[in-house]
């Protein structure tokens, strides 16, 4: 049986592939920087092995690789630096003769040069690693994750995507289709670009959040430079806030309104709605 490596395994897509694989009792390896402190989160699955691996760290590169025939990453938000911080790894990937490496990129990302995700896929294929590019618009767990205090405290959407239209994913629905990428040879070497059932506004988005919250939700529609200034403030990372901000001008273009059948077509199913992401989530928005 073969043995995947999953990277960001306690993530909002690692976890979700995780638990689908296992399901299925495929043989996993875990690799994550704290493997002592995330090793009860994987003991429910019983065909889950957790090793240290770190993107910054070669020295775990072999251990996390020992005997793995295909691999599963998404870029770390933080590490915006390919050349650095990803080429290394890609490298060994290629040195130890992966079947397939799953790399969940960016949509609209062939036309965007300068984004990291770009850089990363343009690496992989140089190296003529057997790929498969999973392209998801917007991830509805960035107001779970990213802006979800502006969201309990402010009751307000600070995001600077102007009154652009984006198509949501849930990262559920990410996790889905890479199970069936790396588990079905038809999806090697592609390109798939994949997103929610609809695109709608952020101005929407509020009022959607405001129908099933029962509380008003406010969309500030702020500035790229006063979004960029407020995040430095919070204390995070520069080249993590300059590659948000560069998303989020992707987005004021017209680039994340995109809509693709792909996940109906992999999945057999219509995506996750937006309205229910905010129902599943809504003790943690109300908290």
């Amino acid at each position: 049986m073969e043995k995947l490596l999953v990277l960001g395994g306690t993530g909002n897509i690692g976890f979700p592939l995780i638990e689908i694989l296992a399901e299925k009792a495929v043989t996993i390896v875990a690799g994550t920087r704290t493997p002592e402190k995330v090793a009860g989160d994987f003991k429910k699955f019983p065909t889950v092995e957790v090793k240290p691996f770190d993107f910054l760290d070669p020295a775990t590169f072999d251990e996390a690789l020992e005997s793995v025939d295909r691999v599963f990453f998404v870029r770390p938000p933080q590490l915006a630096n390919p050349p650095i911080d990803m080429y290394p790894f890609l490298e060994a990937v290629k040195a130890k003769q992966i079947k397939q490496i799953v790399f969940v990129s960016l949509i609209g990302v062939d036309k965007n040069p300068v984004t990291p995700h770009h850089k990363i896929e343009k690496k992989i294929t140089e190296l003529a690693i057997p790929y498969t590019f999973i392209r998801p618009s917007f991830f509805m767990q960035n107001l779970s994750t990213t802006h979800l205090a502006d969201i309990q405290k402010e009751q307000d959407l600070f995001v600077p995507a102007g009154k652009s239209k984006t198509s949501f994913i849930d990262t559920r629905d990410i996790a889905a289709v890479a199970a069936e990428c790396l588990l079905k040879e038809k999806y090697l070497n592609q390109k798939l670009e994949i997103t929610g059932a609809e695109a709608i506004s952020y101005e929407e988005a509020a009022e959607i959040m405001t129908q099933v919250l029962g509380e008003k939700i406010n969309y500030s529609q702020p500035s790229l430079l006063k979004f960029r200034k407020t995040m430095l403030h919070r204390g995070i990372k520069k080249d993590y806030v300059n590659v948000m901000v560069m998303l989020y001008l992707i987005t004021q273009l017209g680039n994340a309104k995109k809509v693709t059948p792909i996940v109906q077509q992999v999945l057999n199913r219509e995506p996750i709605s937006f309205q229910q992401f905010v129902e599943d989530n809504r003790k943690l928005f109300l908290a």
